[in-house]
């Protein structure tokens, strides 16, 4: 994965605190108690705030991002999903590291989209840096969002405050190559998933 410049403004940061944005409820699902530090819009049956506001919702704005709904999702409902932990070597200082979060796949199932649906999804970083990885390949890679690593909450500035990530080093298709290129599907600082029909 080629080095990002992490560039935090003021601005930026103010849009990923606030993504609550538009406090109407969309449907049935609870509105965080906290600050949102991931939201997930699209094709999604479940969510808990309206449409991006452009004036509070402002990193999101200048991503790009527009949704009419979206489930918001705060540090609270994150920790109450089953989570799982994972120890791949990461390519920052190619040390092992032991990371802990649920899979994608649950946090998912939170917006109402089932395992398995053939879906494509837009993974957005903090910084702007974007893949797209489909339902299936998360699946299968047991994709985890990462809200720890050994031990402790990741920060934004860091990793954090998510990180979607896999095992590279027990799958397949990542395992035998070089550290540094295994991990290209993999946005740290994870703020946004979209979730689009294939």
């Amino acid at each position: 994965m080629n080095k990002r410049n992490f560039v935090a403004t003021g601005m930026g940061l103010v849009g990923l605190w606030s993504a609550t944005g538009s406090s109407q409820a969309a449907s049935q699902a609870n509105a965080p108690s906290g600050p949102t530090l991931l939201t997930i819009s699209g094709a999604i049956a479940q969510s808990n705030r309206g449409a991006l506001d452009p004036a509070i919702d402002q990193m999101m704005g200048k991503h790009g991002i527009q949704f009419d709904k979206a489930l918001a999702l705060d540090a609270t409902a994150l920790l109450r999903m089953p989570a799982i932990t994972i120890k791949p070597t990461v390519e920052y200082d190619s040390k092992p590291h032991t990371l802990k979060g649920p899979l994608l796949t649950t946090v998912l199932a939170a917006a109402g989209v089932a395992a398995g649906s053939p879906v494509q999804l837009g993974l957005r970083a903090v910084d702007g840096y974007n893949v797209n990885i489909s339902m299936a390949d998360a699946q299968a890679y047991r994709m985890i969002v990462a809200t720890h690593i050994d031990g402790q909450p990741m920060a934004l500035g860091g990793l954090g405050p998510q990180w979607a990530v896999y095992d590279a080093d027990v799958l397949p298709a990542f395992k035998d190559k070089p550290v540094k290129e295994r991990f290209g599907l993999c946005p740290w600082g994870l703020y946004h998933i979209e979730v689009k029909k294939a």
